[in-house]
């Protein structure tokens, strides 16, 4: 039944428990990870076939690193986006326009990821290239929001947040590049961390764009797993130009500066949204912080000149196919957003340098803000999730496009400015359906937005879908 959440939380090895908690059961010796790997296998197979999260099962020979061993996260069942290569299992994108092969090495940050512990049972479905914010596809079955499948997971990382939210495991990995690790967060009630640009090792595809708008991270049911997750993948990796994140274990007692922000530049915020945004603002109004409406520094010209770069990415992916990703690829076969967005930077390619140059801008005006304020509080996104097909990549482009602009308002700003960006669960819709807050603050300031989830988190537990 689309109408009717799905999850398999049970009395197995798994229980109840996140991610923090299964590792101190490990090091316990009170459960084997083993037992942990049969249990999330048995929950992929109960959830699987009504959400469809699963690009590639490895339940058999799952994936741990030798350097992971007895690592803060050891023996915690998860997956990798199927967008990062790991070793002996195919990377799809999520597209069509290529068969995918086994990859012969892991990405960089596969090896950090695999550094905290975690044990890799498979690979988690993305739309294709991750370009889209639902997680759907030209001739294929989408994947569905555990809280109600009848609507969407959210993307590019649907799949890892269906597979979280429904208990199949209690964290899985996420990347980001224009808030697909905040989008999916806010739609199936996680949280969801986008780290500061260089926070965590960068894959090849990141370092070869003229503007490095992707960064990866996890999804979580905790913001003390999200927060473990960080201090264990700094043991492996720790930029020297950022300030340490270390392991935040709780509230900081700070109190802060807070601009709230309710509309975007191009696009209101609707009734449910706007209602769960203003009550957060109040709940840390009594938490002690002072808030105070503010808007943001930009105007519609930001996001026009972020759908250009995103047609960028578009048509690079389309021309550099068959040498980068695959000899069989097929451009013909991409679906209608990323033929959409290619076909509109071949008309416009000629913006191309003001773009870029008014992108890379957009830091200096963004930190601006942080002279008033320590952190930003906004919607991830503008309206509730949408119901599967809002989003299609089937739909006209340029409807297409029109919708995706009305609904990912916020989260881009992050991506192109590297600043870090945190998405929480804080309301919900009369059917059920998750809606979340957003979090902002200045570069390298991550320790401090989990500091303060910390605080929200045990002001009101979030909502949990087996009850």
């Amino acid at each position: 039944m689309l109408d009717e959440r799905v999850h398999a939380f049970t009395d197995d090895a798994l229980g109840e428990h996140d991610a923090v908690a299964l590792a101190a059961l490990v090091r316990a010796g009170e459960v084997n990870p083993r037992e942990l790997v049969a249990a999330s296998a048995a929950r992929a197979g109960h959830v699987g076939r009504a959400l469809l999260p699963v690009a590639h099962d490895a339940h058999d020979r799952p994936q741990i690193s030798r350097a992971g061993i007895g690592g803060p996260l050891w023996g915690v069942p998860t997956y990798l986006k199927d967008n990062v290569d790991l070793r002996g299992l195919p990377t799809g994108n999520g597209s069509a326009a290529y068969r995918a092969r086994p990859a012969r090495r892991n990405a960089p940050f596969t090896d950090q990821f695999l550094a905290t512990g975690l044990a890799v049972l498979g690979k988690s479905r993305l739309p294709e290239f991750g370009l889209n914010a639902s997680t759907e596809y030209a001739a294929a079955e989408p994947v569905r929001n555990p809280w109600l499948p009848s609507h969407s997971a959210g993307a590019s990382s649907g799949g890892s947040a269906a597979l979280v939210a429904s208990g199949v495991v209690p964290i899985a990995h996420a990347n980001d590049g224009g808030g697909s690790i905040r989008i999916p967060a806010a739609a199936c009630g996680l949280v969801g961390l986008k780290p500061s640009r260089g926070r965590l090792v960068a894959n090849e595809q990141s370092r070869r764009l003229p503007l490095d708008i992707v960064t990866d991270g996890v999804l979580t049911r905790s913001v003390r797993d999200t927060a473990a997750f960080f201090a264990a993948a700094e043991r492996h990796h720790a930029d020297p130009q950022l300030p340490p994140i270390g392991l935040v274990e709780g509230p900081s007692g700070r109190s802060l500066r807070i601009g709230l922000v309710v509309d975007s530049p191009i696009a209101e915020t609707d009734g449910p949204t706007r209602r769960t945004v203003e009550e957060t603002a109040a709940r840390l109004a009594a938490l002690g912080h002072r808030v105070e409406p503010t808007t943001l520094p930009f105007t519609a010209e930001f996001s026009r000149d972020f759908v250009s770069y995103w047609g960028y990415i578009a048509w690079a992916i389309a021309v550099s196919g068959r040498l980068l990703i695959d000899p069989g690829f097929r451009a013909g076969d991409l679906d209608g957003l990323t033929t959409g967005l290619r076909r509109r930077f071949q008309r416009e390619y000629r913006r191309t340098p003001g773009v870029l140059r008014r992108l890379r801008a957009a830091e200096a005006t963004y930190a601006g803000l942080f002279q008033r304020y320590d952190v930003i509080l906004s919607p991830v996104l503008a309206h509730v999730t949408p119901p599967i097909g809002h989003l299609s990549p089937n739909l006209p482009f340029e409807d297409l496009i029109e919708r995706l602009l009305r609904y990912v308002a916020f989260t881009p700003l992050n991506n192109v400015v590297g600043s870090p960006g945190l998405a929480l669960p804080a309301g919900a819709t009369e059917d059920g359906l998750p809606i979340g807050i957003h979090l902002s603050a200045a570069h390298g300031q991550e320790r401090l937005l989990l500091e303060l989830a910390f605080a929200l988190e045990a002001d009101r537990p979030w909502r949990r879908i087996q009850d």
